[in-house]
Formats: structure tokens, sequence, C-alpha cells
């Protein structure tokens, strides 16, 4: 699963790319990298919640419609 260029925009600002780190225990670089490619990490249950609570989206405008 990827996450949409809706979602993705969302959350590559400092505050929420920190929170990432946190709950996948790794560095600012990591997660910048997982957002240029859209890694299926940023989809694990940890990153999603983040996710949710950050932008408020929906599941269904989070995630790519494939």
């Amino acid at each position: 699963m990827k996450l949409s260029q809706k979602a993705l925009k969302a959350i590559n600002n400092s505050t929420i790319r920190r929170r990432l780190m946190d709950v996948l225990d790794c560095t600012e670089f990591t997660i910048s990298r997982y957002i240029q490619k859209n890694s299926d990490n940023l989809t694990k249950a940890a990153a999603m919640k983040v996710i949710r609570e950050a932008t408020g989206l929906p599941d269904h405008e989070i995630l790519e419609n494939n």
C-alpha cells in the first residue's frame, strides 16, 4: 500500500516527521526518504495512527486507491 499525494504533502513537515521518527524508531533522513519514495513503512499501524491524528484525514484519503 502507498500513501496518497494529499497525505504525503500533509505529513511533509518537521512536526509530523518528528512524530513518525519516534514511532518508527528511525532518523529524520530516513523519514524524508520514506516520504520521497512513498515507502510502505509509512503504512505501518503506528505510522498510520500518527498520520490520522496529525492530519485528520480519513483512511480513504490517506491511502491510494489501487
